[in-house]
């Protein structure tokens, strides 16, 4: 079983010492309050393991030995998404590093904080095509925040210490700290260096926002009729959930996530309208098409989320909050961009307001709730149980009913957004690969959550394709007893790969059905010494999710399914938002209420100019 590892102790002297680079590595990881690290050991980096060996006999740090490096940065990376702390995966040179290539792609796309320390060939031996050297280092480049080559001992706890700093500061995201073999064996005269003692010139992300902007903003907010809360992964990252509930319950605007925003507002607070985009919800995309100001927190106007980008939210002025200057501006020009840290952007926003004294108007927005709830109603989030089998959505959903305040994750594909749809999450508590979009993240970020919240449930939400890419971490499960629940919703196929070649290819599968070799799930899990369970009837589905969650240990329930539901709503690539396929019943005519501010006309969806007088809408 993973063990609880009280918070390092830190010595409080800073005399330099006699002490290898490896040394200097694993105190200086200690020292920033490192207590798990997941990995995979070989040649280049055994001196750093050496050391690791003698920090798990002190009980300072516990390594978790996964089976595949991939799986390692995933862990990291679900580590620091359950947590908010910076999470640190290890792996050798030349096939060790390049193996975590997608983990650290997957982490730098969706902004989470991590470092990755892999071992390097020896100084002398660099640029010699010397066994299992790669250049991780100008691998990576694309796909970090910041790279490190360490030359020297000495430079090992000033490199650790700038690599946590900005991992975990603006932006967060991956650092690559890259060791050459002889560095970790050559000693040094250590002087530590403690966390929050780096400077580094030229970085400094802003965090308030410029008071303008903040008076401009708020000035939009007070005129506003249509107003709609945007809230992306910068949300959960800045901790800003409490900030975004009071201004959405404040000026009583309704509020929409992107697959990255769940958690960043109560799900089922009455403002709330799901996730948005490709497959949003209904009345959270009708919203965005109608809205007349579209505040962005912390989102980044993904193509997933906008869909026809000239046509999202194209009646909005736009207020966008975002710590990374780079993506205010870059998809959507706002009428009010405002470069800072979500939450303190937020408390600077409501403290203006608090300031200003507005008088309160609750009724200013009741008409364009009524509208979202008319919307609700007509468009709601069905879940189909069918005769002879068993849907995927009521697989989820008596999943969730048992479950509601489990740590969630899950992998990639019809089942995620299925997951999206009709799981409701608490801050934090959704861990899902949404930028990359990569199968087989589901298990192992489940692996690493579970060694973060030990006390909490963690259940992985799979499918019968995206869990076969990293199975292999069930041995790691079994090692450690990492009580982690998976539920493979099994169709036979690619799931979302056989939508798209249904919709938009002629119905041609090419390559999308995994029935031959698929393998028997629940023996697969015995053979790791893990609980397995299969579940075919809707009869036995509630009794076996107890079952599941009641065990002591790790499961693996393979839940067989429709084999060709499909996941709906969709917005069909280059269309807008307003254009979903897959709905109940006709799609509304949006435009009734978006009449001509200068003589009064009704205009229909789509015209930019009246068709009476001729003013731009």
């Amino acid at each position: 079983m993973v063990s609880s590892i009280s918070k390092p102790s830190i010595p409080s002297t800073t005399v330099p010492q006699r002490c290898t680079g490896a040394y200097a590595l694993i105190d200086s990881l200690k020292r920033h309050g490192v207590q798990h690290i997941f990995g995979y050991p070989g040649g280049a980096i055994l001196p750093i393991y050496d050391e690791l060996h003698r920090a798990e006999a002190r009980g300072d740090i516990e390594h978790i030995l996964v089976r595949h490096e991939q799986a390692a940065a995933h862990a990291a990376d679900g580590y620091a998404r359950a947590t908010g702390k910076v999470g640190v995966c290890f792996a050798t040179s030349g096939p060790g590093a390049t193996n975590l290539v997608t983990g650290i792609a997957n982490a730098h796309m969706d902004s989470i904080p991590m470092v990755v320390i892999t071992g390097q060939v020896s100084r002398a031996a660099i640029g010699s095509d010397a066994f299992q050297e790669t250049d991780i280092y100008g691998i990576t480049l694309p796909i970090v925040k910041h790279s490190y080559v360490a030359r020297h001992a000495s430079e090992v706890a000033r490199i650790i210490a700038e690599a946590f700093h900005v991992a975990s500061t603006g932006r967060p995201g991956p650092v690559l700290v890259d060791i050459p073999k002889d560095v970790g064996q050559e000693e040094c005269d250590y002087v530590p260096v403690e966390p929050g003692k780096v400077k580094l010139h030229g970085y400094r992300p802003t965090v308030k926002g410029n008071p303008r902007q903040i008076n401009a903003a708020v000035h939009l907010l007070e005129e506003a009729q249509r107003p709609l809360l945007y809230a992306g992964g910068g949300a959960i990252a800045s901790n800003s959930h409490s900030q975004i509930q009071e201004l959405a319950e404040r000026f009583q605007i309704p509020v929409t996530t992107t697959l990255m925003g769940i958690g960043a507002f109560d799900e089922h607070h009455p403002l709330s309208v799901g996730m948005l985009g490709m497959h949003g919800t209904a009345y959270a995309n009708f919203a965005v098409s109608e809205c007349d100001l579209l505040i962005a927190v912390g989102a980044r106007f993904d193509d997933r989320v906008t869909g026809k980008l000239d046509e999202f939210a194209s009646r909005a002025k736009v207020i966008h909050i975002d710590i990374d200057p780079a993506e205010v501006g870059k998809n959507r020009a706002p009428e009010v961009p405002i470069v800072g840290d979500v939450r303190h952007v937020l408390e600077q926003l409501l403290h203006r307001v608090r300031e200003l004294d507005y008088p309160a108007t609750p009724g200013k927005t009741s008409a364009w709730l009524e509208r979202i709830d008319r919307w609700r109603q007509d468009y709601p989030l069905s879940v189909p149980h069918p005769e002879n089998t068993l849907s995927p959505q009521e697989v989820i959903v008596e999943v969730g009913r048992q479950a509601p305040h489990a740590y969630y994750t899950t992998d990639v594909g019809q089942h995620q957004m299925w997951a999206a749809q009709f799981l409701k999450n608490g801050p934090r508590r959704w861990i899902s690969s949404a930028g990359l979009g990569t199968m087989g993240f589901g298990l192992p970020s489940a692996m690493g959550a579970k060694v973060a919240v030990p006390d909490e449930e963690v259940i992985c939400i799979s499918g019968d394709s995206s869990f076969q890419m990293t199975l292999q971490e069930l041995g790691t499960l079994s090692q450690y007893g990492i009580n982690v629940k998976t539920v493979i919703i099994n169709n036979g196929w690619q799931g979302m790969v056989r939508q798209w070649q249904q919709a938009f290819y002629g119905e041609r599968y090419s390559s999308s059905n995994m029935e031959v070799g698929a393998p028997d799930f629940e023996l697969l899990a015995q053979a790791y010494n893990v609980k397995g369970m299969t579940v075919r009837d809707r009869s036995e589905l509630s009794e076996r999710v107890a079952e599941m969650l009641s065990h002591e240990g790790p499961v693996v329930m393979n839940v067989f399914v429709t084999r060709d539901e499909n996941c709906y709503p969709m917005v069909a690539p280059g269309q807008s938002n307003a254009q979903m396929i897959g709905l109940p019943k006709p799609l509304p005519h949006l435009g009734n209420d978006l009449n001509c501010p200068t003589c009064g006309t009704t205009n229909e969806v789509g015209h930019k100019f009246c068709g009476e007088c001729g003013t731009k809408l």
